[in-house]
């Protein structure tokens, strides 16, 4: 008789730490998808938040109308719907006059011209560095860097391009930089400035370095809306 109520007994410890123990599990992976849901709405909001924006008004589009010395005036139609932040950031920098004197400091005939860097060796940008839209970034941006596309030059990390652009010349190229560039914008008029830049632009190497004191002038960026 007293051995059957141990049992008892034993089996009712048993089944107490049993449901304790279940409870303790369902509590900790409640706990642990709310921090899920916690890292998830921080890093969001860390890929988004201090982004350039502008406002465009409305059933405008937003052109770059780039001045550069002794060549002649390029005008790119910035596509807003494709690059939200690319474009703001370019829109930003180009109404406060940042690019006004800078230079071309990197021409490749054949492939693109680059500038916007206020050192004028490639190492230069603003205060400021802007998320990668392209593919390779997890961003849907379907423009190719055909000839005219303007793009956003960077370095290895994705989200570090900053003031630096480019201005493809050639539609060739744009198997290598397609989703991994974000292209925000193409040349509707001026095609003819990028050819003859490109074309006379001497290199003293193959990566396109120009000389500080050949390296085309750009005036000035002004945006215009049309």
């Amino acid at each position: 008789m007293k051995s059957t109520k141990l049992l008892l007994k034993i089996i009712c410890l048993i089944t107490v730490a049993a449901l304790v123990s279940f409870a303790l599990c369902a509590c900790v992976e409640t706990v642990d998808e709310d921090e899920e849901e916690q890292q998830t709405a921080v890093s969001e909001k860390s890929e988004t938040e201090d982004q350039p924006t502008v406002n465009i008004p409305e059933g405008k589009t937003p052109y770059a109308v780039i001045d550069i010395k002794d060549y002649g005036i390029i005008t790119v139609k910035l596509d807003y719907k494709s690059a939200p932040i690319t474009v703001s950031n370019f829109i930003t920098l180009a109404e406060s006059k940042f690019y006004d004197g800078l230079t071309f400091h990197r021409i490749m005939e054949g492939f693109m011209m680059q500038g916007g860097d206020p050192k004028g060796n490639g190492t230069g940008g603003s205060d400021k560095n802007i998320k990668g839209e392209f593919s390779a970034n997890g961003v849907k941006n379907d423009l190719s860097h055909t000839r005219g596309a303007i793009s956003m030059a960077r370095a290895t990390p994705y989200d570090s391009a900053s003031s630096q652009f480019f201005i493809v010349q050639k539609d060739e190229v744009a198997d290598s930089l397609d989703g991994l560039y974000a292209c925000f914008g193409y040349v509707t008029e001026g095609i003819e400035v990028v050819d003859k830049v490109c074309e006379t632009a001497k290199p003293t190497d193959n990566n396109g370095t120009i000389p500080k004191e050949n390296q085309p002038v750009i005036n000035s960026i002004t945006i215009e809306y049309k």
